[in-house]
C-alpha cells in the first residue's frame, strides 16, 4: 500500500486557503498512484481555532470543508484532522475526530480519547473524549488511527479521557487488543528546543512497545505564538526511523508499507539536534508566518546597538526582507558612541532604512513639564522609564504613520524581572525573543554570525546595558546572566519551589531576590504582546498566574 504523508502549513479560520492546499496535494498524490494521503490533526480548520469552535458559522465551514475535500477523494483515500459535532446530548457538542474519506465521501470518524489540558493545551475546554477504540480497515491492512495520543512525556495527570476521568489508559493499549497491523497517528506537536528529543523517543519506544510500524504527520507553520516544527517520520516496528521529513518547512513523503515490512528502506538514526540553531529556525518562522497570515508586510523596531535589537533585527531581516524594514536610531545623552556606531553599521550591513531622531530635546520638554511636581525630589527610576516611553511613542508613531508592525526586542531573563518599562521598550505588536533567555541571545547572535560578520563584535561582547543613566549596566541590578537564568530556568520551566532551587547549591538571598522579581511583575507580562513559543514553558497563554496572588 503507498501512504502519502502530508506535511503542510495551515492557517487557522482560512477554509479557502487549507482546502485549496489539501486538495492539491490529493491531486498529486492521484498522479503519483497513491492509495491513501495523511493529513495532520485539526488540518480543516487549523491549530488552534481556541474559541472560534464556539461560533456556529464556524463550525458549519469546517463541515463544508470536509465535505468539498470527500468529494475529491474518489481515486485516493484520505485522512483529515477536523471538529466533528457530537450527536449525543450530553457532554461537550464537539470532536477532536480524524476522518478517514474515501469514494467521495466521509467514510469513518475517529474520536481522540485523550485530551491534552495542560500548559498551551486547553482542548476540554471544547472537545468531548471519544470512548469507541476500533480498527479502520483499509485495503486489507488494520490500522489503528491516534490523533496526537499516546505521545505525552510521563505526565498523564495532565490529560482526560472518557467522562473527563484523569487518564487511565492509553487509546494505543485498547486498540493493540484488536491486533492493528500499523499505527497512524496524526499530530498538531508545536516546537520547542527540546520537543524534537521527547517526539522521537515517545515514537520509538511505542513501536517498540507494540511491534508495530508508525507513520507519525505533524503539522508545520505558526499560528500567531504557536510554531510548529513538521518533523513528520515514519518508523519500522523495531523503533528504527527509516523516513523523516524536512523541519520548518512543507514536505511531501511517499511510503510503500509493503517495503517497510521488508526493512527496504535504509534506518535514519536520530542526530543530536543543535538547539540554538533550531530555536533561530523556529523564529525565522514564527516571524515569517505570524506577518504573512495577519497580510501584514512591514516591521520597525528601535535599534539601540545593543544584542537584543540586533538579533530581532537580523531574524526579522531574514524572516521578511531588509527591504520591509525601518528602523529608528534613538540615542540619549547617556547612549555610548560606540552603540550608535554598532547599530548604524548593523543597519547598513543588512541594508535595512534607518533614521536617527535623538531624544534629549523630547526628554528636556518633559522634565521641564514635570519640574513643578517633582519639585525636591531627586532622579530616579522614574526618569530612566521616561526616556523608554519617548522612545516607545516614536517608534509606535513610525508604526501608525506607514503601517509598520513593531517588533517586541526584549528577552526572556528581563520579561521574567521586570527588567522593561510598559508603554516604551514593552511595546510592540510581537515579541521576538520573549521567550529566549539572555545567554540564548548571545549565542543566536553567534549563530547568525557564523559564516560572516552581521551583527558587530562590540554588540556581542561588551557588557549588557540600558543606557539610562551614566555608566549603567545590566549587572548593577540584576545577578549576572549566567546566573539569573539558571535560577529563571528552575523555577520556570521546571516549576522548582526556592527551597528547592536553594538545594541545587544557589544562594538562597539571590534565589528570593530574583523569585521575589518574578512574581511582583507578572503585571507586566499580562500587558506584554504575542511572544514565539519556543521553549517547553512561555510566558503568555502556556504560564496563567493570577496576578494580585501572594507568593511566599
Amino acid at each position: 500500500m503507498k501512504i502519502v504523508l502530508s506535511q503542510l502549513n495551515y492557517h487557522v479560520g482560512n477554509f479557502t486557503t487549507n482546502t485549496d492546499k489539501i486538495i492539491a496535494v490529493l491531486k498529486k498524490a492521484e498522479a503519483d498512484r497513491v492509495d491513501l494521503v495523511v493529513f495532520s490533526e485539526l488540518s480543516i480548520c487549523g491549530y488552534t481555532p481556541h474559541d472560534l469552535l464556539e461560533q456556529h458559522d464556524f463550525l458549519l465551514k469546517c463541515n463544508e470543508s470536509l465535505l468539498q475535500i470527500a468529494s475529491n477523494c474518489t481515486k485516493v483515500a484520505a485522512i483529515v484532522g477536523a471538529p466533528t459535532l457530537n450527536p449525543e446530548p450530553k457532554g461537550k457538542k464537539l470532536f477532536n475526530s480524524a476522518c478517514y474519506l474515501a469514494n467521495g465521501k466521509i467514510q469513518t470518524i475517529v474520536n481522540k480519547s485523550l485530551l491534552p489540558t495542560y500548559d498551551i493545551f486547553d482542548e476540554y475546554r471544547y472537545f468531548e473524549p471519544g470512548q469507541n477504540h476500533d480498527l479502520l480497515q483499509f485495503k486489507g491492512t488494520r490500522i489503528a488511527l491516534t490523533i496526537c495520543e499516546d505521545l505525552w512525556d510521563k505526565q498523564p495527570s495532565a490529560y482526560v479521557s472518557a467522562k473527563g476521568a484523569l487518564y487511565k489508559k492509553s487509546p494505543m493499549s485498547e486498540l493493540n487488543k484488536l491486533k492493528p497491523d500499523l499505527i497512524i497517528n496524526i499530530a498538531a506537536s508545536p516546537f520547542s528546543y527540546n520537543q524534537g528529543e521527547i517526539r522521537t523517543r515517545v515514537l520509538v519506544e511505542n513501536a517498540q512497545k507494540y511491534n508495530l510500524p508508525i507513520v507519525y504527520v505533524n503539522q508545520v507553520g505558526a499560528q500567531t505564538e504557536l510554531i510548529f516544527d513538521g518533523d513528520s517520520m515514519v518508523l519500522d516496528a523495531q523503533g528504527t526511523i527509516v523516513k523523516r521529513m524536512q523541519r520548518f518547512q512543507e514536505d511531501y513523503l511517499l511510503i510503500d508499507t509493503d517495503t517497510l515490512k521488508t526493512a527496504g528502506y535504509p534506518a535514519l538514526e536520530a542526530t543530536p539536534a543543535d538547539y540554538i540553531a533550531e530555536i533561530h529556525d523556529a523564529l525565522v518562522l514564527g516571524l515569517r508566518d505570524y506577518f504573512a497570515k495577519m497580510n501584514f508586510t512591514k516591521a520597525t523596531l528601535g535599534l539601540s546597538g545593543g544584542i537584543d535589537s540586533a538579533v530581532t533585527l537580523a531574524l526579522a531581516a531574514e524572516a521578511l526582507g531588509a527591504e520591509n524594514l525601518q528602523v529608528l536610531l534613538m540615542p540619549s545623552k547617556y547612549s555610548s558612541d560606540h552603540s550608535i556606531k554598532d547599530a548604524v553599521d548593523l543597519a547598513e550591513t543588512l541594508g535595512v532604512k534607518y533614521h536617527t531622531i535623538p531624544i534629549q530635546e523630547p526628554m528636556d520638554a518633559m522634565e521641564n513639564v514635570l519640574a513643578e511636581l517633582f519639585t525636591g525630589c531627586s532622579a530616579d527610576v522614574t526618569e530612566e522609564n521616561l526616556q523608554a516611553r519617548i522612545r516607545g511613542t516614536l517608534v509606535m508613531a513610525l508604526s501608525n504613520k506607514f503601517g509598520h508592525i513593531l517588533l517586541n526586542t526584549s528577552n526572556k531573563s528581563e520579561a521574567a524581572v521586570g527588567y522593561g518599562t510598559l508603554y516604551g521598550d514593552m511595546n510592540g505588536g510581537l515579541s521576538v525573543l520573549g521567550d529566549v533567555y539572555k545567554t540564548d541571545v548571545f549565542k543566536l547572535a553567534r549563530y547568525i554570525n557564523r559564516n560572516s560578520e552581521i551583527i558587530p563584535e562590540n554588540s556581542i561582547v561588551k557588557p549588557p546595558s540600558a543606557e539610562l543613566r551614566p555608566d549603567q549596566k545590566d549587572s548593577d541590578s540584576l545577578p549576572e546572566y549566567d546566573l539569573l537564568d539558571a535560577i529563571l530556568f528552575q523555577y520556570i520551566e521546571q516549576k522548582l519551589s526556592a527551597s528547592e532551587i536553594i538545594a541545587q547549591g544557589f544562594e538562597a538571598e539571590v534565589v528570593q531576590k530574583v523569585l521575589q522579581l518574578v512574581n511582583r511583575n507578572e503585571y507586566k507580562r499580562f500587558q506584554a504582546p504575542p511572544i514565539l513559543r519556543v521553549s517547553s514553558k512561555a510566558f503568555g497563554f502556556g504560564r496563567r498566574m493570577p496576578l494580585v496572588a501572594k507568593y511566599e
